[in-house]
C-alpha cells in the first residue's frame, strides 16, 4: 500500500473520527462563555487553547468538523445521486438531442459557481447550512454528470454491450447492469475529490457568512471571526486553517491513492 494512501486514510479517519466523536462528547460546553479566559494560548486545560469570547477551540474544532463534513457528503450525495443517472442518460443516448439536451443542461450550471449559486439560494432563503448543501451539490451534478458519461461512452463501443444490446436488453438494462459497474471506480474516485471539495467550499462559504450560521461552529467562520486577531492570538486562526488543510489534503491523497489502486491500467504500468 502506497504511503500517501496510508497518510490520506489516517488523516481522513481523524477527521471523521474528531466529528463522530464531538456528536456524544466534547472536551468543554461552547455555549458556556469564558470571557475572563478568552485567548488563552494551548495549555493542558485547552490543548488548541480559547477564542475571544473564552470557548475551548477544540471542542469548537470538532463539532465543525461534524458540520463540515455532514454538509460536503450530503452534497456529494445529491451531486452523485442526480449526476450519475444524468450521465448515463446521456450516454446512452449519445449523439442524439437528449444527449445534448443534458450536457447543454451541464453547461450552463457549470457556469455559475457554487459561492454565486449560494449567493443566489441565499438572497432568497437566507443563509443557512442546508442552503450551503444545496449551493454545493447544484455544482456537483454536472461534475459526476461528465464524469460518469466519459467514462460510459469507450464502454458503449465494446463488443459485449453489442451484443447486449442485439440479445433485447434495453438501454436503461444495459447501463444499470453493464456499465455502472464498470465505471464505479471512476464515481469512487471522484466522489472523494468532491468531498474534499465540499469541505472547502463548505468553509469558503461560511467564512463569507452564506453557511452554518451562530451559535453552530464552522471552520469557515472560525477563520472569518480570527482575521482581525492573528496578530494577538494566532493560535485562534491556525488551528482551523489546519484543520481544513489537513482534511483536504487527506481526502485528495486518498483519491488519489484509490485511484491508483483501482485503476488496472495504472497498476500494470507501475
Amino acid at each position: 500500500m502506497k504511503p500517501g494512501l496510508i497518510l490520506g486514510a489516517t488523516l481522513a479517519a481523524l477527521a471523521l473520527l474528531a466529528a463522530a466523536l464531538s456528536l456524544v462528547w466534547t472536551p468543554h460546553d461552547i455555549t458556556q462563555l469564558a470571557i475572563v479566559q478568552k485567548l488563552q494560548p494551548p495549555s493542558v486545560a485547552h490543548p488548541f487553547g480559547t477564542d475571544h469570547f473564552g470557548r475551548d477551540i477544540l471542542s469548537m474544532v470538532m463539532l465543525g468538523a461534524q458540520v463540515s463534513i455532514a454538509v460536503a457528503l450530503v452534497a456529494v450525495g445529491i451531486g452523485m445521486g442526480l449526476g450519475v443517472p444524468l450521465g448515463l442518460l446521456a450516454a446512452a443516448h449519445r449523439g442524439g438531442w437528449l444527449d445534448e439536451v443534458v450536457m447543454r443542461g451541464n453547461d450552463l450550471i457549470f457556469a455559475f459557481p457554487s459561492l454565486v449559486i449560494a449567493i443566489l439560494i441565499t438572497a432568497v432563503f437566507g443563509p443557512s447550512a442546508v442552503n450551503a448543501i444545496i449551493a454545493i451539490g447544484i455544482f456537483n451534478i454536472p461534475v459526476f454528470a461528465r464524469v460518469t458519461r466519459g467514462g460510459a461512452l469507450p464502454i458503449w463501443t465494446l463488443d459485449y454491450i453489442r451484443a447486449a444490446e442485439v440479445s433485447g436488453k434495453g438501454r436503461a438494462r444495459i447501463s444499470l447492469q453493464h456499465i455502472l459497474p464498470n465505471i464505479a471506480n471512476l464515481l469512487i474516485v471522484q466522489g472523494t475529490i468532491q468531498f474534499s471539495l465540499g469541505i472547502l467550499a463548505e468553509a469558503g462559504l461560511s467564512y463569507v457568512g452564506l453557511g452554518a450560521q451562530p451559535p453552530t461552529p464552522s471552520w469557515g467562520r472560525m477563520l472569518a471571526e480570527a482575521q482581525t486577531m492573528v496578530t494577538l492570538a494566532p493560535h485562534v486562526a491556525i488551528i482551523p486553517g489546519l484543520c481544513i488543510v489537513l482534511t483536504v489534503l487527506g481526502l485528495n491523497l486518498l483519491g488519489d491513492g484509490l485511484r491508483d489502486a483501482l485503476d488496472p491500467r495504472l497498476r500494470v504500468t507501475r
